[in-house]
């Protein structure tokens, strides 16, 4: 298991944020076999698709080159001119051919990891100069699966290879026999499926190679518990400070509620376990909302601050609940309790159009229309 510089394991898995972090330092997982491996079989792909071309001016060049005449023998400027057509030549001809082997590179290089450019990773570190921490590196498990992976190529490839040189041994033999462009055609598609065995056989060590490397990556930047912690905080805030914003934050929500209830047009309650206080413009609103609610300590606040400014008080337990645990604040009241809530409301607003509301007391409503889903008890429970 790896350990810290303090000497904590690294158990835990790096964070979304690490992982950012190293590939803004350009550590990603990288398989270099895989790179190799994609690279040899687009150039075998590249010479099936652009060898005969490239054969054919292979063949045009050398015409050119060596079939001279004899008036161009005293030209002093005839092999100078030659050189340079022979050279534009053949870099026409092979253009294809490199661009797909830059492009097999490219492809090899973003296939485990994807695109990653870092300007970090190309400054020089004096630490990799360091003899001790070569020989460590050299002798941990990545140094270790580097010479696993080096004998393995070597035994891979071998074998792959004496297999070809058997197969392909009797045609080697008879291209002696063959007339000569037969032969060099020949030669030729020997070579490459030659080539594009051995090229194969790398297949099995990058299939092998690439989740070590994704599992070797991960390992390197595996956390201590106290790491998660301090980028947590770094991250979130302390606990503390994130406790004393809920706290601020839990006591401007309780302000601007109770700074609601006055406004409010009536408060049910239970009588002393729950209040609720709605309020409802029908010019504005399309149903009643719940401007303040609470339980215990804070339904007795609000049933406080209600009688302080001649807020109708209305005792409905049935109700007060209903409302209560089917609402937040700010809600609209359930449809299911529209019929209930009206009852109350043009109850309060008669007493208030009429009388004008002075009583002190509470005022009470039996046989509320409320839903069998929304009846509850004091710990939130629905009835059966």
């Amino acid at each position: 298991m790896a350990e810290s510089s303090d000497g904590q394991e690294k158990t835990e898995e790096p964070t979304a944020k690490k992982l950012n972090e190293a590939r803004e330092k350009g550590q990603v997982a990288r398989s270099r076999e895989l790179t190799t491996t994609v690279l040899l079989m687009g150039s075998s792909v590249g010479l099936l698709v652009f060898g005969r071309s490239i054969v054919g001016g292979i063949d045009d060049v050398m015409q050119n080159s060596l079939v001279v005449k004899r008036d161009q023998i005293f030209d002093t400027s005839y092999m100078l001119e030659t050189f340079i057509n022979s050279v534009s030549h053949m870099l026409l001809t092979l253009a294809p051919f490199l661009l797909s082997l830059v492009v097999a590179v490219l492809v090899g290089s973003i296939m485990v990891s994807g695109w990653n450019f870092s300007v970090e990773a190309l400054a020089v570190k004096f630490s990799k100069l360091n003899p001790l921490t070569g020989i460590k590196r050299i002798l941990g498990p990545q140094g270790m699966m580097e010479l696993a992976k080096a004998l393995a190529k070597f035994f891979v490839i071998a074998s792959v290879g004496i297999v070809v040189l058997y197969v392909s041994s009797k045609p080697v033999m008879g291209l002696g026999l063959e007339p000569v462009k037969s032969a060099i055609a020949h030669s030729g598609e020997l070579l490459f499926w030659g080539f594009f065995a051995v090229s194969s056989s790398m297949i099995l060590i990058a299939a092998v190679d690439v989740p070590f490397q994704l599992w070797n990556h991960k390992r390197q930047l595996k956390m201590t518990k106290q790491e998660v912690k301090q980028e947590n905080k770094d991250t979130d805030g302390s606990p503390e400070l994130k406790g004393r914003i809920r706290r601020t934050q839990m006591d401007l929500a309780m302000r601007r509620m109770m700074e609601a209830v006055p406004e409010a047009d009536v408060v049910i309650t239970n009588p002393s376990h729950f209040s609720v206080a709605i309020k409802y413009d029908q010019d504005k609103m399309r149903a009643p909302i719940v401007v303040a609610k609470g339980a215990d300590l804070i339904a007795f606040e609000i049933r406080k601050i209600a009688q302080g400014n001649e807020v109708p008080i209305m005792t409905s337990p049935a109700l007060a609940r209903a409302i209560y645990f089917t609402t937040e604040l700010d809600d609209e009241v359930p449809e299911g309790l529209y019929l209930a809530v009206a009852r109350v409301l043009a109850y309060v607003f008669h007493l208030r159009k009429q009388f004008g509301y002075k009583k002190q007391g509470d005022l009470e409503m039996d046989d509320l229309p409320i839903p069998e889903d929304m009846q509850f008890d004091a710990s939130g429970k629905r009835k059966q």
